[in-house]
């Protein structure tokens, strides 16, 4: 008897598995697919993927369009995926990275997102050493004059942004005051993924920065590095901001955003 309910329950382990294999085949083919290439993506007969389909449509995890007989995703299945965005938050998911970015590098990392005043700091790793920069938490930091600011200035749609920029640039002189040198910067940002600032924001410190994104790519944080020009180099193409850009595409993964290409 023992046997035969191990043997069960391993018949049920793998069902479990199978159902959730062709669920993730409806959520990469989606919004919907044939059968055929259904059962072609995840390379089982059509007539067993047909079995599951009709126990995920029962359950409501998935559904068939009468006019193609096409299968998509079904309600309960959305309102899962809903509840997990909505539980991912950024903060925790980027904590870890981020501690692992400060001891690669030994230079301070913090973590920002936008706030009703601006871009915000809201976890810090400091640097382990007699020279660090010193980053206050719950810091707002300017929109044009510090990496921070101007990656979420290239990301934020511009109703976001338009009255700090407003305010910034009331400043006389403020070389981003010019609508298209301060675009082709934006667009220079999103085509790099990242923004430098030599003693932009603090004479004598350097700041790297990349955006994180969430599941429906619109940016969530901004991951930052900061260091005394005299000991870090925050060059866009130096070892230091791949580091950067591997730890922001790795939370943006964590936080359910896919990549292109």
């Amino acid at each position: 008897m023992e046997k035969t309910s191990d043997s069960n329950g391993k018949q049920k382990v793998r069902s479990a598995e199978v159902g959730t294999d062709i669920l993730k085949a409806l959520a990469e083919l989606s919004p919907s697919t044939s059968l055929s290439r259904l059962a072609e993506h995840v390379q089982m007969p059509a007539s067993k993927v047909h079995r599951y389909l009709q126990a995920l449509i029962a359950s409501g995890f998935a559904e068939q369009n009468a006019a193609t007989n096409h299968y998509g995703l079904g309600r309960e299945a959305l309102r899962v995926g809903l509840a997990a965005l909505n539980s991912m938050d950024v903060l925790k998911v980027a904590a870890l990275p981020l501690s692992e970015l400060r001891d690669e590098l030994n230079e301070t990392c913090f973590l920002a997102v936008w706030g009703n005043q601006g871009a915000t700091v809201v976890h810090i790793e400091p640097a382990v050493r007699a020279v660090t920069v010193v980053t206050q938490l719950g810091s707002v930091l300017p929109l044009l004059s510090s990496s921070t600011g101007l990656v979420f200035s290239a990301f934020l749609p511009h109703r976001e942004t338009d009255e700090l920029r407003e305010q910034e640039i009331a400043v006389a002189g403020h070389p981003l005051a010019d609508q298209n040198a301060y675009s082709g910067l934006c667009e220079q940002i999103r085509e790099r993924g990242l923004h430098h600032v030599h003693g932009l924001l603090m004479p004598g410190v350097d700041a790297l920065s990349a955006p994180v994104f969430n599941a429906v790519g619109q940016i969530a944080a901004v991951l930052t590095i900061v260091g005394p020009t005299s000991l870090f180099h925050a060059d866009e193409d130096g070892p230091a901001a791949q580091r950067l850009l591997a730890a922001a595409r790795a939370v943006s993964w964590r936080m359910g955003y896919e990549q292109a290409g």
